[in-house]
């Protein structure tokens, strides 16, 4: 990091001004961020779902310690940032948090970081050419990182075997599964417009609701109940549920570590609930979908999760085998949100069966009319109606 020269800011100088949230886990930083606040984080690889909450918090700028694209695969959390048109500096190294405390007036001008009216630094500023630029350069890195995927994925299938093949360790909630559709929501890109794409076939079908983390809210906030709720035993207090989401779910089910603790879930129990455990070392959305498919489920609608390329080489953590495998387990049976207004139109109600034999007796009508021996049925029921009318009349004066 370089060091530019202390300057006194005016009210008039350049840049993007605001208030500065500090924390080193971009996830625990989400629930304090208000529009117009500078984000100060430390994510190696920016991810794009960590990115999106940044965009809908309504941040002016991300000051990031690490760099947003390393160049060890091409992650999308930086682009989408520059699509929002939110101003990014990165590789500003450890002397950010030391310089940058939670509340300060920062003032971001190109690449230098004034704050309030002490010292300057700067870093590398990622427009969206240079975002471009340097996911295309990590394109070609990708060799490595699918040798180390598959290393991965031997890892993970040897442990989870048993979860996996034969569906030991998966709880049995209360909620029956068995033979019907299933809609799992998971906190990712557009859940929110995705849930809304399916209401009609939730209408229409009456599936088993399975929210994940913060997904489970948002079937509350859609106006329905959540049948069973996901949830992990090392998610952070702004990624779990609010505790009415959790006492509305039929079951809980809490995601933890193999050899965990056997008070692991006393947090959910301080909140009237017994959640159920399941042992794995998955995500917590390919545990919810492990679940559904150990019930089996008729069919499995994933509102949330995408599986193109791109967005599975995002993740790069150690659920990135997880996600794989767990897609090839419960393939047969997984739909994807998006694809279903396109293959279900809805059921056919007795509305439409009505509106359908009035259009079809409106039609005959027309038909019979044009002919000589429907005009002369017209003139006979109008000359009925007609008298019919008189009477009536006579018998009110």
């Amino acid at each position: 990091m370089k060091f530019a020269s202390r300057t006194r800011p005016a009210p008039d100088l350049p840049g993007t001004r605001g208030t500065a949230r500090v924390d080193r886990r971009a996830r625990a930083l989400l629930s304090r961020l208000v529009p117009g606040d500078v984000a100060v984080i430390d994510l190696l690889d920016l991810d794009r779902a960590t990115a999106q909450a940044l965009v809908d918090s309504g941040v002016v700028a991300v000051l990031n310690a690490s760099a947003m694209i390393s160049g060890r695969y091409p992650n999308l959390g930086p682009q989408v940032l520059a699509d929002a048109g939110v101003l990014m500096v990165d590789q500003l190294g450890d002397t950010l948090f030391a310089s940058v405390k939670d509340g300060d007036t920062v003032r971001v001008d190109g690449e230098t970081v004034h704050v309030g009216e002490g010292r300057a630094f700067s870093g590398r500023l990622l427009g969206p050419d240079v975002v471009r630029q340097l996911v295309e350069e990590a394109r070609a890195g990708l060799s490595h990182q699918l040798e180390s995927f598959t290393h991965n994925s031997t890892e993970f299938l040897r442990r989870e075997q048993d979860v996996l093949l034969h569906g030991q360790g998966v709880p049995v909630p209360r909620t029956v599964i068995a033979d019907r559709p299933v809609v799992v929501v998971v906190p990712g890109r557009d859940y929110v417009n995705e849930l809304a794409a399916v209401r009609r076939f939730v209408a229409d079908h009456r599936p088993v609701l399975v929210g994940v983390d913060r997904g489970a809210d948002a079937i509350r906030q859609a106006g329905l109940r959540p049948d069973v709720v996901v949830v992990s035993a090392d998610a952070g207090d702004d990624e779990l549920p609010d505790p009415k989401t959790l006492k509305a779910a039929r079951d809980v089910v809490l995601r933890v570590d193999r050899g965990a603790n056997r008070h692991v879930g006393e947090r959910f129990t301080q909140l009237g609930v017994t959640p159920l455990l399941f042992e794995s070392t998955a995500t917590t959305e390919d545990a919810a979908l492990i679940l559904a498919d150990s019930q089996h489920a008729r069919v499995i609608i994933g509102v949330g999760m995408h599986a193109t390329l791109d967005e599975f080489l995002d993740r790069q953590r150690a659920g990135l085998a997880s996600t794989y495998l767990t897609r090839l387990k419960v393939g047969p049976r997984l739909v994807d949100a998006t694809a279903v207004p396109t293959l279900y139109s809805g059921r056919v109600r007795p509305r439409h069966l009505l509106a359908v034999t009035v259009a079809g007796l409106v039609a005959l009508a027309a038909a019979v009319g044009t002919t000589p021996v429907g005009q002369e049925w017209a003139e006979a029921l109008t000359s009925q109606l007609s008298s019919l009318f008189d009477q009536l009349q006579g018998m009110f004066q």
